[in-house]
């Protein structure tokens, strides 16, 4: 394992992080359009989907000739972004919108406010968490450099 393995790890983390939070602010932007670029009615919710990062050879290989640990993560990466299609759209009665039905519904977004403001939280509390780990990191290799002076 790399000096720098839990950096690289953490930067990961704060790269998908960082997307997660661009998704929502997507989402929340969106939160009132009524048609979406495909044309397949109004705009849908997105979420990230995150995964392990899988190893490098390297680490394969050590842990074959038994010098590596199994235990030792590789970080995470976004696998995808998917659209929300099991949640329903909202009807809301607006006989004056460009989009209202002939009964004057109109088909909103599928994208509560409240639900986007949790996930941003989360998103930001595990943002900063990793700010924390990059700097206790760096921190204790900079200690450990003082130490060879």
């Amino acid at each position: 394992m790399s000096i720098f393995h839990s950096m690289n790890n953490t930067a990961s983390a704060l790269t998908a992080q960082r997307l997660r939070m661009d998704v929502i602010s997507s989402n929340m932007a969106n939160a009132d359009s009524t048609r979406s670029v495909n044309g397949e009615g109004p705009y849908r919710r997105k979420s990230v989907v995150l995964e392990p990062r899988e190893g490098q050879f390297s680490s394969y290989l050590n842990m074959a000739i038994g010098r590596g640990s199994s235990s030792a993560g590789n970080g995470v990466k976004v696998s995808r972004i998917e659209e929300d299609r099991e949640t329903p759209t909202k009807m809301v009665y607006d006989p004056s919108h460009v989009d209202a039905d002939a009964n004057g519904y109109v088909e909103m977004p599928n994208v509560d406010p409240l639900r986007e403001m949790v996930d941003l939280i989360s998103a930001t509390r595990s943002y900063e968490a990793n700010v924390t780990v990059f700097n206790a990191t760096k921190g204790m290799m900079m200690k450990a450099l003082e130490i060879g002076k």
